[in-house]
């Protein structure tokens, strides 16, 4: 007898080997109807795996995030076999599991349009009403080459051909599709009903900018009609706060092709940079911090003895000089450790934290750029404390602590917390790997803070939590990240002279709150849909006269506002004060003051704040002081 264990401690008993879908049909029909898969000791397999001895058993269903990934994934090889059902002489590639969806790339003669795109969803719709069995089989590696070489499917025969000869490979056929796949999959197309292609863009195969470039397919799929329906309602929301547009609307930077990947700021857009910048340079002075300053272009020996001369050199900028190699730093650590190493060091300076807004410059593939958020050219917020493993755990209190606070005052409040630890291939002792992550972890169980642990997901030298905010669309962005990192220190010769007289390494912690400052400032343009809290605003408010009568006690007005220190444009044109209030509106200002003969009579203002709402009438002086307010409580208003 064979027994299987269910999720509930209950136990099945079979005579023989039993499939995952026989075990759902045992059950009951309704699980047996719903079962996309199974997770057999823990592992997502086919519903139609067989076990052959006692094993436990979770079934899979669209209710799952693991049924969730079949139906992408299945609906990714759906997608291909609809293209070459309408297009047989495209070559299919790769299709994988995505966040919200997948993508296929194809080779094929021509762009695809969105007509195509239109065409492709409906033939995939009637393949899925079809509600053909997904079946899998088996072959040999050689074998699997030959077949696809026969279908004239090249790019999948070089994909089997880069596998071990000696291995077999999965094939899933779905109707007169066949494709190569681990899996696992659903276990009919009839399971595929809720989905939509999104978009085209090119993709090198293989990554390669050598290679072709194909065609790469987007699409979203989803387990129900309603969240399909959801997640394209907030793509239309996240379109309409896209900080490439909103960044020309506002007139705030804009990108160039004159220097692709690097950001010309405008002036609007630079007093937003500003804003940021101090803020965060007010929060190194409060918290320990020195601010340092490194040089933009350093010998090639640096980046040699840090290893990144081997493995990170295709991503830098490379310069010469004097037949001397040098790089455009892509990252700020190793000066830091050049500064640190100028004098000697006692134990008694550690925990010594160093702050930078540093310059760096990363070669990112072109196709890779989006706006402001990854781009070539940009400054981070980049910090390294250098402290002893006893320390670890307590800086890391103080930076989730300090971390916290800065991203409430920035509007978010809602934080994801990760904890990578060691990857299969690293450096160090287990003893040293124990003790980090285990800093790691009390550090941030001290801050009252939940997390998930990312196994094998750390740097090979040490450790690290990720800090991941959410906007207002539920979206993550990764911002902030702690690593323990022993490895720089040593490559680099860091020390510093202990208690006993004796040198020791140092721990270097690599530490970002905000990251890039390009990427952050896009992610507060998105979260704020532009109209960004009064403290960030580049323009805290405009004064508007209603005719040229209120002129000149308009201007008294702005000069008066503009000497407490806030950021006014003053609108004096010879335009109906209606059109006024809507121009300087859709700008998102925080606050409009309307001027008239009432107004000036009184020694008033007539205020209108943000979203229309009508504050009335009030002096000059509490005016100020309401916005003033704003300002120093970093409210939006």
């Amino acid at each position: 007898m064979i027994h299987i264990t269910l999720p509930d401690g209950s136990q099945r008993e079979f005579p023989g080997p039993v499939t995952v879908a026989e075990v759902a049909a045992s059950i009951g029909t309704g699980l047996a109807k719903a079962a996309l898969g199974g997770k057999v000791n823990g592992k997502l397999v086919d519903t139609s795996f067989t076990m052959d001895a006692d094993n436990s058993l979770a079934i899979v269903t669209a209710k799952d995030a693991d049924g969730l990934e079949l139906i992408r994934h299945s609906t990714a090889h759906l997608l291909a076999y609809a293209v070459k059902e309408l297009f047989p002489e495209a070559q299919v590639t790769i299709g994988p599991v995505i966040e919200h969806g997948f993508y296929y790339d194809f080779s094929f003669k021509r762009p695809f349009t969105p007509e195509d795109l239109a065409v492709i969803e409906k033939k995939m719709a009637e393949l899925a009403a079809k509600d053909e069995p997904v079946v899998r089989r088996v072959l040999p590696r050689d074998e699997a080459v030959a077949y696809f070489k026969g279908l004239g499917e090249h790019y999948k025969a070089e994909i089997i051909g880069s596998i071990p000869s000696n291995e077999d490979v999965s094939l899933y056929r779905e109707g007169k599709f066949e494709d190569l796949c681990r899996g696992p999959h659903v276990p009919s197309t009839g399971k595929l009903k809720f989905f939509k292609l999104m978009k085209v863009a090119g993709a090198y195969w293989r990554g390669d900018h050598r290679n072709e470039m194909l065609q790469r397919v987007y699409g979203t799929a989803w387990a129900t009609k309603d969240e399909l329906q959801q997640h394209l309602t907030m793509l239309e929301e996240a379109e309409k706060r896209d900080h490439r547009k909103l960044g020309r609307e506002l007139d705030l930077f804009h990108i160039d092709e004159h220097s692709p990947g690097t950001v010309f700021w405008h002036p609007k857009g630079w007093t937003l940079w500003q804003g940021v910048e101090q803020y965060m340079r007010k929060v190194y002075q409060d918290n320990g911090y020195q601010e340092v300053k490194g040089p933009q272009i350093i010998d090639k020996s640096l980046w040699e003895k840090t290893g990144h001369w081997d493995k990170y050199r295709e991503n830098m900028f490379i310069t010469e000089s004097e037949k001397r190699d040098y790089a455009l730093k892509p990252m700020n650590c190793p000066g830091h450790i050049l500064i640190y190493k100028h004098g000697i060091k006692s134990y008694r300076d550690l925990p010594l934290r160093f702050g930078e807004f540093g310059a760096c410059h990363r070669n990112e593939p072109s196709g890779g750029l989006h706006g402001i958020m990854r781009v070539r050219a940009f400054t981070q917020d980049d910090g390294h404390i250098f402290c002893t493993e006893d320390q670890i755990q307590s800086e890391v209190v103080a930076f989730t602590t300090l971390l916290q606070k800065v991203y409430k005052d920035f509007g978010f409040t809602n934080i994801i917390y990760k904890l990578s630890t060691r990857p299969e291939k690293r450096i160090g002792t287990e003893e040293s790997w124990d003790f980090a992550e285990n800093a790691l972890a009390e550090g941030l169980r001290a801050s009252g803070c939940d997390f998930e642990y990312l196994p094998g997901e750390g740097a090979f030298y040490g450790p690290k939590i990720e800090y991941t905010l959410k906007d207002a669309l539920g979206r993550p962005w990764q911002c902030g990240t702690i690593q323990v990192d022993p490895n720089l220190p040593e490559r680099l010769d860091a020390e510093f002279v202990g208690e006993d007289g004796a040198r020791h390494r140092p721990i270097m912690l690599h530490r970002a709150i905000v990251g890039s400052l390009e990427r952050f400032i896009g992610i507060l343009i998105e979260e704020s849909a532009g109209a960004l809290p009064t403290w960030l605003a580049p323009v805290h408010l405009a004064v508007l006269n209603i005719t040229d009568a209120q002129a000149e006690y308009a201007r008294n007005v702005a000069k008066t506002l503009q000497n407490q220190g806030l950021r006014v444009n003053l609108d004096l044109r010879n335009e109906k004060i209606t059109y006024k209030i809507r121009e300087h509106s859709l700008q998102k200002l925080p606050y409009l003051v309307v001027v008239g003969d009432k107004e000036m009579a009184a020694g008033a203002v007539a205020v209108r704040a943000r979203g229309g709402k009508d504050l009335g009438a009030m002096s000059v002086e509490a005016f100020s002081a309401l916005v003033l307010s704003d300002i120093a409580n970093k409210s939006a208003n």
